[in-house]
């Protein structure tokens, strides 16, 4: 039995499995209850106060009368023709799933090409968080035009000696510290597949944060790509839920495939409506959210240079998105439990949890992510100052 304090929850610092379930919701529960924190994220909050948000809104813009989906009617709809339009494709389709929704475009693009070859970065989300399903469901192979932590030039697309069907492009790379090329590089690289009779796939998980680093509108960002995909839960707040953006003809293929891999849900009308409210409360504000990040990682910096923890990295720099990279010289256990000691003790949260570099990362450091979101707005460049200082306190 896990031991607990006398409130009754798990403490993590007697568990003997700290990083097991108990711990993990315990430290969902000290984090999402903080007074002052940088961002909500998906996990924030109890069922009660969610499903009341989610139908207070649908109450306040005159949705709550109206029918649940059957199979993608209804609300799914009205979604997939709202998203089809905010990035300029011409249809587009719902998917539970990312991961379902990026193996069938690129399976309908490798039956258009003859290709079953996929060129992306190894760092792309397929490769590191999909335990290979490319391969194993969807029989697809792929092939990496550069290991370098950024999207691949131009010359490494045009010169790479394989041939491939599709490149795929994640904007941003998570991995490597949500970073974006500049719009030449990445208007570079689409025109150097298409010489090679390639067509190009974005992985847009967060595309709607882009806009503000290309300097471009979103559909002129996501009409530079054959096939696009944009997730609801990481940028805009939603419960779950993609949607693949492109041409109508191979739309409705991806449709048969959506069935085919069980992604035609009898009702998804909860995931789509907290996804149209995303559409119409965050998307107006991430590019808030990714001025403010800018100010929030040279806070950070400064606060960590002048603490002189020794080794630190703020990546990048500046910031391409909302979000970004911290790189401390400490384990990553230690790091997770001076945040959550902070939090407990100030009801503040500036980081959470930390994790250890995957293979090839320097030993002995750890590495977070900050996400700047409405919250984060109200923190200035001091208050991020004074908590970088309070937590570098806990750090022994």
């Amino acid at each position: 039995m896990e031991p607990v304090d006398e409130g009754g929850t798990v403490d993590p610092a007697n568990s003997a499995e700290a990083d097991g379930e108990a711990a993990r919701l315990y430290r969902a529960k000290v984090w999402g209850g903080a007074r002052r924190k940088l961002w909500h994220t998906s996990v924030d909050g109890t069922v009660g106060t969610r499903l009341r948000e989610l139908a207070d809104w649908a109450e306040a813009t005159g949705r709550a009368g109206g029918p649940v989906d059957t199979y993608g009617n209804g609300p799914v709809e009205e979604l997939e023709e709202r998203v089809a339009a905010e990035l300029g494709h011409p249809a587009a389709v719902f998917f539970p799933t990312g991961t379902m929704a990026q193996q069938v475009a690129l399976r309908c693009w490798a039956g258009r090409t003859g290709s079953p070859v996929v060129a992306l970065h190894p760092l792309g989300h397929p490769e590191v968080h999909e335990g290979g399903a490319l391969g194993a469901v969807s029989g697809l192979r792929t092939v990496h035009p550069t290991d370098a932590p950024r999207l691949p030039t131009a010359e490494e697309v045009r010169d790479h000696p394989e041939p491939f069907g599709t490149l795929m492009l994640e904007l941003p790379l998570r991995d490597a510290g949500f970073v974006l090329p500049t719009w030449e590089e990445l208007t570079s690289a689409v025109e150097a597949a298409r010489e090679r009779d390639a067509v190009v796939h974005f992985d847009g998980a967060r595309l709607w944060e882009c806009p503000t680093h290309f300097g471009r509108p979103l559909a002129e960002i996501a009409g530079l790509a054959d096939s696009v995909y944009v997730s609801f839960y990481k940028s805009l707040g939603g419960q779950s839920g993609a949607v693949l953006a492109g041409p109508e003809d191979v739309m409705a293929e991806a449709r048969v495939w959506r069935h085919r891999y069980g992604g035609l849900v009898f009702q998804q009308y909860p995931a789509a409506l907290s996804a149209l409210r995303g559409l119409d409360e965050e998307l107006p504000r991430l590019p808030a959210y990714v001025a403010h990040a800018r100010v929030v990682a040279a806070a950070v910096r400064e606060a960590l240079a002048e603490a002189g923890p020794g080794w630190f990295r703020v990546h990048p720099e500046t910031p391409h998105t909302h979000q970004f990279q911290v790189w401390l010289p400490y384990g990553a256990e230690a790091l997770t439990a001076a945040a959550l000691a902070q939090t407990e003790d100030t009801g503040t949260v500036l980081f959470r949890r930390w994790f250890t570099p995957g293979a090839g990362g320097p030993p002995g450091v750890a590495l977070t992510e900050l996400t700047v979101g409405e919250a984060g707005l109200e923190w200035t460049a001091e208050d991020v100052r004074a908590a970088v200082r309070e937590f570098l306190s806990r750090v022994g």
